[in-house]
């Protein structure tokens, strides 16, 4: 055994690729996002906000900073270039490091930095282990940095480490830390080259150190294809259980709607409390029961058949639905086609949709058909802080009103949108907009989520008074008109780890305030 006091060594051999979680992006603070729910163009504020705190998020810290320099002054004391297909090397320092070259075996001690140049940094105040069965062994705690190329930001503090980074298995005790964008712990972590289970297990987008809310799980699996899978789940708000779920499927690569419990107030429904149920009957397909009571019309709640896919879904519905007007529709029951994609050379979605079914309000009744065609390009970020959001599509509605062979209704017609934002500085930002769209209130049957009329100009301002509270105005004319039909105003107020948002309607003399965690 030959023995290196206080000194680094670059070994030959790829010492530790660990903890391979499939995720997008690394979230080193985590604030709550924006969503106003607007009729006169605001969500282009939303766009901007949601991208300052991704901006903010996807930011490295000190630490990956620093294992990116390391990286780089270990690269350049190679003696030569790294070979394709050989073991990526790695780097030991420790105040006492003995390593056996014809073993294979090492032990190091006091203030162990082991950096492997691929991307990951492994610290320890003792470790062990052979670099020719490529295991790592660590009794005590071991502090683990993931930082490479199209794979997940990880930071990881656990106890009793046993990895191979050879054939990618291991196992770690109990831990916490980050995994992309969540903040998770466990009782005990298993690794394996396509996947990872953790035991006990908790993940939060809180990063305070009593989460305002939080998953456990009895077990946890994330996979390669950006997904979360728990099972045994109950849902917490501070040291409270609030709700049940056999069984919870998350993507890991988009921000989804949150598991918890939505609760707000509108003039329209009353004070409201709303949650959604999953169940995974067959793979790719779940039964879902969106639950919805508030004070003015009671219990109005709807379930689905889902048939999810890749691209395309397919949905059977029966129930109340309701839309950002808290205008509601019964659908009894319904069939909903959806086919979308993000082209990959071209900055643009596309989508199509049909939708059936018998519609029902408190006016009309019908069969009711929508065919659509959209293409949404990704906004365009221009000099001077300018972005471009547009939008083109193609809409059919038909309508075949029960009891009356003579009483048939089609709109069908193109619907555009353009709206241009400007930031001016961290706290200023505005934007003006126009849209046209040929289904409105006027010439369909239902009022169920549609405009009130055809060419709209939109525009608002948004200023943020405080790290914690924005203010936003929006108003919206009638073109053909040229009457001033809506004024929005709203105050968001960040909660730490959620968002209050306030809005009211002037025009309308409405009120509507709903409360948000971060996204999921």
């Amino acid at each position: 055994m030959k023995k290196f006091s206080k000194t680094k060594k670059i070994i030959a051999a790829s010492i530790f690729g660990l903890i391979l979680i499939p995720s997008t992006a690394n979230f080193s603070k985590v604030e709550a996002a924006y969503s106003s729910k607007s009729d006169t163009g605001t969500e282009i504020f939303d766009y901007i906000e949601n991208r300052r705190r991704e901006e903010r998020a996807n930011a490295l810290t000190d630490e990956q900073k620093k294992l990116q320099a390391d990286i780089k002054e270990a690269t350049e004391r190679l003696p030569g270039p790294i070979e394709e297909g050989k073991p990526i090397p790695a780097a030991f320092e420790g105040d006492d490091l003995v390593y056996n070259a014809v073993t294979g075996e090492f032990i190091a001690t006091g203030k162990v930095d082991i950096i492997q140049l691929e991307g990951y940094r492994f610290q320890s105040e003792e470790a062990s282990g052979n670099v020719k069965t490529q295991e790592v062994r660590v009794k005590d705690k071991a502090h683990v940095l993931q930082l490479i190329d199209k794979a997940p930001r990880v930071t990881l503090d656990g106890y009793n480490t046993v990895y191979n980074y050879g054939t990618k298995t291991g196992t770690m005790g109990e831990a916490n830390g980050k995994a992309g964008q969540y903040y998770i712990s466990g009782k005990r972590f298993e690794f394996y080259p396509d996947y990872v289970v953790v035991y006990d297990a908790t993940q939060t987008k809180c990063n305070a150190h009593n989460p305002d809310y939080h998953v456990s799980a009895e077990k946890m699996e994330i996979w390669p294809e950006q997904l979360m899978k728990m099972y045994k789940v109950k849902l917490w708000i501070r040291d409270k259980m609030i709700g049940k779920r056999d069984y919870i499927e998350r993507r890991l690569d988009r921000d989804e709607e949150n598991y918890f419990p939505r609760v707000g107030y509108n003039s329209d429904d009353g004070a409201y409390i709303e949650d959604t149920f999953e169940w995974e009957l067959f793979p790719n397909i779940k039964a879902i029961l969106n639950a919805h009571i508030n004070t003015k019309k009671g219990f109005r709640s709807n379930a689905e058949i889902q048939y999810i896919n890749r691209n395309t879904s397919v949905r059977g519905m029966y129930g109340y639905y309701r839309d950002d007007n808290s205008k509601w529709i019964q659908k009894e029951p319904g069939l909903h086609i959806f086919y979308g994609k993000h082209m990959e050379k071209f900055p643009l979605t596309y989508s199509a949709s049909y939708e059936i079914g018998h519609w029902r309000s408190e006016t009309a009744k019908s069969l009711h058909q929508e065919i659509s065609f959209d293409i949404y390009p990704d906004t365009i970020n221009l000099p001077h802080n300018f972005h471009l959001m547009t939008h083109a599509g193609y809409k059919i509605t038909k309508d075949k009103v029960d009891n009356s062979s003579d009483d048939k209704r089609e709109v069908r017609g193109m619907n555009y949108d353009i709206v241009l934002g400007k930031e001016f500085d961290e706290r200023f930002a505005a934007y003006a907009g126009y849209h046209f769209t040929k289904n409105t209130t006027q010439n369909s049957l239902f009022d169920f989520g549609l405009e009130d009329y055809a060419k709209r100009f939109e525009s608002g301002i948004s200023y943020r008074l405080t790290d914690k509270d924005r203010f936003v105005a929006g108003v919206r004319f009638d073109v053909e008109t040229r009457k001033l039909k809506d004024v929005d105003f709203y105050w968001y107020r960040d909660l730490h780890c959620s968002t209050a948002v306030l809005r009211w309607r002037h025009k309308r003399k409405k009120l509507e305030v709903h409360w948000q965690f971060t996204p999921w």
